[in-house]
């Protein structure tokens, strides 16, 4: 025969297995759930955005664009290109920090053809400015890789 505080203790242990296994379905449910929402193509754009934006933080203009994509080196001349990006950064100084900010993919865009396109907006802080959103556009060209198509400072 169990008493009333051995009752009590059997209905605490019951309560505290069930609220411990609804917690660890929970923390489950949540660890899985930026899995199931990220789009597997947001890290490969990230890293090549990121890749892309080191050149332009070294101020390398001529290895920034012979990796974009052909549209940008067609419609940006080398020496045009190398002109703005100087015009754009030199004023900001150094990048001191950028964060990710958001990642979204397009089908099109006015005035471009229809395609696969990400557009990448990053918080940055510059050394003689507060700060900013770069904004990098990339797109998926024909062999398959993510290039740069386009780059704004706000």
């Amino acid at each position: 025969m169990i008493n009333d505080s051995g009752m009590r203790a059997q209905a605490m242990g019951r309560a505290g297995r069930r609220r411990m296994v609804t917690g660890l379905l929970c923390g489950v449910a949540l660890a899985a759930a930026p899995v199931r929402a990220q789009d597997p193509r947001a890290s490969v754009v990230a890293a090549t955005a990121r890749e892309w934006l080191a050149l332009v933080d070294r101020g390398d203009a001529k290895a920034a664009r012979d990796r974009a994509a052909v549209k940008f080196r067609d419609a940006a001349p080398e020496e045009r290109w190398a002109k703005a990006l100087a015009a754009q950064r030199e004023p900001r100084g150094r990048v001191v920090q950028r964060t990710l900010a958001s990642t979204r993919f397009e089908k099109s865009f006015p005035g471009a053809p229809e395609g696969e396109y990400a557009v990448l907006a990053f918080r940055a802080a510059f050394e003689k400015a507060a700060g900013g959103t770069e904004t990098v556009t990339l797109e998926r060209e024909a062999d398959g890789i993510w290039r740069v198509v386009g780059y704004t400072i706000h």
